[in-house]
């Protein structure tokens, strides 16, 4: 590895630069990868602007990439340099109760590039305990649809398939149509659901139609969006996502539930919005039920996995604009502008 650079901040909100970094080593149990591409998330923005605790400057966001290992530690058995892969960008220790349970997502002690550990808006990137939570990329897929599929698309899978349980027939209403947002909605599609995408960008909701949403919900030009949900789905929800994660619509998915409906938050609620109000009579009353969404573990991307090959998915279309590393720090500033339709995704070292 020659000089590798990456994208580096060094201090909170502080505009983050290109810059060659050390080269990386792989632990005993992980490998270094060489990134060929990775997205660019809320998350991310979120870590930057400093609402992430696990931070500690100067520090190199992103987590959801692919690419190609470059050097393996001595304790790996499965994989071997030049195997294509991707990862969750929650990975689970392995040892913990939570791990042996099979919620890696949730590990005691988990390893989040970007987040706990130096990421991926670099040429290389080191991650640890790679037989667990390495997942093997089939060779037609690019790299840029397998990065999306790190974080957005992942999440979006857990929270409709395992945590929604969504199934066809049911009504389900997504809040925020960014990258997340339009996951689950053409994976709540697949599944047979009744979509209805709620966003305040008309173009947003034009693509949400285009990939499976039968209705929407412009929530800039409707004087209320709870009611609107509840009248186009005949009484509610019977799962609602909030894939931004504000105040309002928090409030508004568990509040257009029908009855023993679920709620499932996949928006970060950081900052400000960390104790934001729920409508908890409903919640009671209406026998409601709130589910939080955080990643997913990498035995469960078979799954993901299968329905894309089977062509029941099509990531690859939410994938929108694609820029160079040396564009990342402008593009990850300007995050909470919701700039775009799709995933962005540095694809370019």
């Amino acid at each position: 590895m020659d000089k590798p650079c990456a994208l580096v901040y060094e201090q909170f909100s502080a505009p983050p630069r290109v810059q060659t970094v050390a080269d990386p080593a792989p632990a005993p149990d992980g490998v270094v990868i060489e990134v060929k591409a990775t997205g660019l998330c809320r998350s991310d923005w979120h870590g930057w602007v400093g609402h992430d605790a696990d931070i500690v400057v100067p520090h190199v966001p992103g987590h959801e990439f692919a690419g190609v290992i470059a050097a393996v530690g001595k304790q790996v058995r499965l994989w071997r340099p030049g195997d294509r892969v991707t990862m969750p960008f929650v990975a689970g220790c392995g040892a913990c109760a939570e791990c042996h349970a099979g919620h890696q997502q949730v590990c005691d002690h988990q390893f989040q590039p970007g987040f706990t550990h130096w990421g991926s808006f670099a040429q290389y990137v080191a991650v640890e305990r790679a037989d667990l939570n390495l997942v093997r990329l089939a060779d037609e897929m690019d790299f840029a649809t397998a990065a999306s599929l790190g974080c957005r698309f992942a999440t979006g899978f857990r929270a409709v398939i395992d945590q929604g349980k969504v199934s066809a027939g049911q009504w389900v209403a997504v809040h925020g149509c960014g990258g997340v947002g339009l996951s689950a909605i053409m994976i709540a599609a697949a599944a047979g659901a009744n979509v209805i995408a709620i966003d305040i960008d008309d173009d947003k909701l034009a693509f949400a139609r285009t990939i499976g949403a039968c209705a929407s919900v412009n929530a800039k030009q409707t004087l209320d969006v709870v009611a609107a949900v509840m009248d186009l789905s005949r009484g509610g929800a019977h799962v609602s996502i909030d894939a931004l994660g504000s105040p309002v619509t928090c409030f508004n998915s568990v509040s257009n539930l029908r009855k023993r409906g679920k709620h499932v938050q996949i928006g970060l609620m950081l900052g400000d919005h960390a104790n934001s109000a729920v409508p908890m009579a409903k919640v009671i009353g209406r026998e409601l039920e709130i589910l939080g969404s955080h990643g997913m573990q990498a035995y469960r991307y078979d799954a993901m996995l299968s329905m894309i090959a089977a062509r029941k998915l099509a990531p690859e279309k939410l994938v929108g604009r694609k820029i160079a590393l040396d564009e990342s720090g402008a593009a990850l500033m300007a995050m909470d502008a919701f700039q775009g339709t799709g995933v962005t995704v540095i694809s370019a070292f």
